[in-house]
């Protein structure tokens, strides 16, 4: 086999250089064929953007130019590209599989197949939404637990479980030096949840108590959780999560020092809990963002450079899952997992996909925890400490998210805090503002939530688990991306449920195959986001034969289909057809332009297009059907 060398790899260096301008113009061709503008320059690249929440925007294209991002090096502050030093050993994040099964034989028997099979830590939920605390030990039985760190959840529980574990530590003979794991006190999170401040004092004295101890007799032992899901699962987004988490971090600091901890014990007491999602870039950026205004956090408290490194566990995004069609989560999940590795996350929870569904099946913990796997140990992705490095898209990201964060944690901070914010309503106003922004955009499916508002089916069989305990509620909202749609779906069920059918609409095609296909597909999985069941029966329609039509079909709603030219020719005539049949509603499928005056006045009451409110034109057709 020959050797080439570098010089016979000239690669790139053999094409001419391209300026920024020449792109430009490149841009604005296709624009202009479009037929989205006559722009150029500047102009024409700006077309091109795309809006984030949090007032980012995402360019078409990044040059070395366009970036200001300070990253450092991996391991040093401020800890933009990870928490490890160059040269350190990389064997990927701690898988950690999370149980909130409240039968302790049943977590026992899970937790040790999925320690048996690629998870490294447990995340056990206790109390009233999980494991009872009584049934630790059994659910602990046959845990090493000076190799696998077990990691508590446990709310307004957390003194009783962590007395427990403590004391399982003790019985089993594990040497303080060597328990692991993390207590997870996290009072703020608690009052999110709940709603309830009145015992916050008293919880925070505690976790301060245990932080004390855990630094003084157990060195591999944390204590406290910074958890940002309670804001991420109310609607905030990815700027709002990090001011939380920032707020609560600096409240647990002053409460750990005066407790008579350094700031370095403090710092090394604390673990932060972030969302990961399906928005790789965005999550990549969020976790980077959160490790460098940590640092920078910790750096003005006092902490010497080593201890300004955040502790990072990401979690799959509950609010991205869906309960139809949740197989699709597990493409979501994956995705997610991806960029939290990428961002550098110390730990990673894959929820399974069955997640909101009940309690998961051996097989979605499976496919959870092998998700870990496959990318570590096949696709290598561990063996980079800092892949989005370098990227100056993703390192320009960070630096305006890290920027957003850091204005609105200023502001939770003039508004008393954390604790203060959360009390006066300020954090829960501005997370329902961004949820109501958000919802807007899922409505129009300009942000499409596959298996729901897009791609539905109507045949999916259901999938049925054990139901989980209820979480904690009084406090936070917990929103989803698909409870619009999923209110829809559930209408048309019990309308299943109560008559045997579903809610029917005609498709109303006109003209050939060739020219109806396109909006047939698009009316019909728009109708079957609702449940409503589209029709496409006979092939082609026109003025003599839609009526016929729509009363074998016994629907009162159609959707005319067809082409902009056929719209033109046989539209009116059909719609005529249609309201003389008895319909009450006629749609029909794209924009009217010039021509809707006239297809009105033959009939047509809507047009449903790309970016129309689908959840109103949904709602608004199940009551007319009469689906309650």
């Amino acid at each position: 086999m020959t050797v080439m060398s570098d010089e016979e790899l000239p690669l790139a260096a053999e094409f001419p250089a391209v300026t920024r301008e020449q792109w430009q113009e490149l841009v604005a061709g296709v624009l202009r064929k479009a037929g989205r503008g006559d722009l150029a320059g500047p102009d024409a690249e700006a077309r091109l953007a795309t809006r984030l929440g949090d007032g980012l925007v995402t360019r078409p294209l990044y040059t070395a130019e366009d970036s200001r991002a300070e990253g450092g090096y991996p391991g040093f502050p401020p800890f933009v590209r990870g928490g490890r030093p160059q040269g350190t050993a990389v064997t990927g994040w701690d898988v950690r599989q999370r149980h909130n099964d409240p039968d302790p034989a049943r977590t026992n028997e899970a937790a040790l197949a999925d320690l048996e099979n690629g998870a490294t830590s447990l995340w056990l939920t206790v109390g009233a939404a999980g494991l009872p605390v009584n049934g630790l030990e059994k659910a602990l039985s046959g845990v090493y637990l000076d190799l696998a760190p077990v990691v508590l959840d446990a709310g307004a529980e957390t003194g009783a479980a962590a007395r427990e574990l403590l004391r399982l530590f003790d019985e089993r003979g594990v040497a303080p030096g060597d328990a692991l794991g993390h207590l997870g006190a996290d009072p703020l999170a608690l009052v999110a949840r709940t709603g309830r401040d009145d015992g916050l004092a008293d919880h925070l004295a505690q976790a301060a108590e245990l932080a004390v101890r855990c630094h003084r007799e157990y060195p591999r032992l944390t204590a406290v959780g910074v958890d940002a899901l309670p804001y991420h699962e109310a609607g905030g987004s990815a700027a709002e999560e990090l001011g939380c988490s920032l707020a609560t971090g600096v409240a647990y600091l002053h409460g750990l020092t005066e407790a008579g901890l350094d700031v370095d014990a403090a710092c090394g007491q604390l673990e932060f809990r972030y969302a990961a999602t399906a928005d790789q870039f965005l999550t990549i950026a969020k976790l980077r963002a959160a490790r460098r205004l940590w640092a920078r956090v910790a750096e003005v408290c006092g902490a010497s450079p080593e201890a300004r490194a955040q502790r990072q566990h990401a979690v799959t995004s509950p609010v991205m899952m869906t309960r139809r069609d949740p197989w699709v989560n597990m493409l979501r999940t994956t995705v997610a997992c991806l960029a939290a590795g990428a961002g550098g996350a110390d730990a990673v929870t894959v929820l399974p996909f069955d997640h909101d569904l009940g309690l998961p099946d051996a097989f979605s913990r499976r496919i959870a925890r092998n998700t870990s796997s496959v990318l570590m140990a096949e696709s290598h992705l561990a063996r980079v400490i800092d892949p989005a490095g370098g990227s100056w898209y993703a390192e320009e990201l960070t630096r305006e998210l890290a920027e957003a964060g850091w204005a609105f944690f200023q502001e939770l901070m003039g508004a008393g805090g954390q604790a203060g914010a959360l009390a006066s309503g300020m954090v829960a106003e501005r997370l329902a503002a961004t949820w109501r922004e958000r919802s807007r955009q899922l409505a129009v499916r300009r942000e499409p939530v596959t298996g729901v508002s897009e791609f539905p089916t109507l045949v999916e069989r259901p999938v049925e688990r054990i139901p989980a305990p209820a979480p904690p509620a009084g406090g936070l909202p917990r929103v989803r991306r698909d409870e619009a749609f999923e209110a829809l779906r559930a209408r048309s069920d019990a309308h299943l449920a109560a008559t045997g059918a579903r809610p029917r609409v005609l498709l109303a095609a006109l003209g050939s195959a060739a020219a109806h296909t396109a909006r047939v597909t698009f009316a019909a999985n728009l109708f079957q986001a609702a449940g409503i069941e589209p029709v496409h029966e006979p092939e082609s329609v026109d003025a003599g034969t839609a009526g016929a039509a729509l009363r074998a079909v016994g629907t009162e709603v159609a959707c005319l289909c067809g082409s902009d030219a056929l719209y033109a020719e046989q539209a009116a005539g059909a719609a005529a057809a249609l309201k003389d049949a008895g319909a009450r509603r006629v749609f029909l499928a794209g924009r009217p332009g010039e021509l809707r005056d006239a297809f009105e006045q033959a009939g047509v009451d809507d047009f449903v297009f790309v970016g129309c409110d689908a959840v109103a034109v949904l709602s608004s057709v199940l009551d007319l059907m009469g689906v309650a």
